[in-house]
């Protein structure tokens, strides 16, 4: 066996046991949820029974209601000011814009327990009652960075002339903005906002902080469910939950991708 051939078959050795170590544990998870069986030790046949009875628990529903209008909302308004922010610092100076760009980059590198003891802290000085509206307020704070980041490579290559001749030719400046810029930078934005659409519906860590126990989002109700002992519907509700994130996350990368060969 030549020394090129054994390489290949031990990196194909090796990225399988990574895949394996990654993805087993999610497998056996979605196995689960179709297990006539109560008990995760004996397989007693296919069912969809616990998918029907999670869509008939008023609890789950009514976590699921509210984890998408938060991450709705936040999606809606990180979009917004994110996209904003961005065409903001793009026209900056480059000293003052490299420094917000690194500022910028501090939510999406500090560990979310130290974002969410900070939004609770900062809530609870200002006597805000942590609640809904407090956690869709965290939800957009650490979601725009990723709207940010996502405009910004799109900005960059875009043609700066084009907003300067809109304007010499008389266009306002508001008008160029939305006519010139916002179509230019379009692919970035709607990545962006499934970024932000996907890491608001995935968030645990600072929605257990910023809320309370009356508006409980699905991955508080996933946590709560643990100290209980883990119902099958909580393993329909994670399964549900994985494919959810999983199709968005293709979707982004899919459409990453034509924007690069474009």
């Amino acid at each position: 066996m030549s020394v090129k051939r054994g390489s290949r078959i031990f990196r194909a050795v090796w990225m399988a046991l990574v895949l394996v170590f990654l993805y087993a544990p999610i497998l056996v998870m979605i196995g689960l949820s179709f297990n006539a069986s109560v008990s995760r030790s004996q397989w007693a046949g296919f069912t969809l029974r616990w998918y029907g009875e999670l869509f008939r628990d008023p609890v789950i529903l009514g976590a699921l209601e509210t984890t998408l209008e938060v991450a709705v909302i936040a999606t809606i308004a990180s979009t917004i000011i994110g996209t904003l922010g961005v065409i903001g610092m793009h026209a900056m100076k480059k000293g003052m814009a490299d420094l917000l760009i690194n500022v910028s980059y501090l939510p999406m590198t500090t560990p979310d327990i130290v974002t969410g003891v900070s939004l609770m802290l900062m809530f609870l000085f200002a006597k805000v009652p942590l609640g809904k509206w407090t956690m869709i307020m965290a939800h957009i704070a650490f979601d725009i960075p990723y709207v940010l980041f996502s405009v910004m490579p799109k900005l960059r290559q875009m043609n700066p002339n084009l907003y300067e001749a809109a304007l010499d030719l008389g266009c306002h400046p508001m008008k160029a903005l939305y006519k010139v810029i916002i179509p230019e930078i379009t692919p970035g934005i709607f990545t962006g906002a499934m970024l932000a659409f996907t890491m608001s519906l995935d968030d645990f860590v600072i929605s257990y902080f910023t809320s309370s126990d009356m508006y409980p989002n699905l991955s508080r109700i996933v946590y709560s469910s643990t100290k209980l002992g883990v119902k099958p519907t909580m393993y329909a509700l994670s399964t549900l939950m994985f494919v959810s994130i999983l199709l968005l996350l293709i979707l982004i990368n899919r459409r990453t991708k034509l924007e690069e060969l474009s």
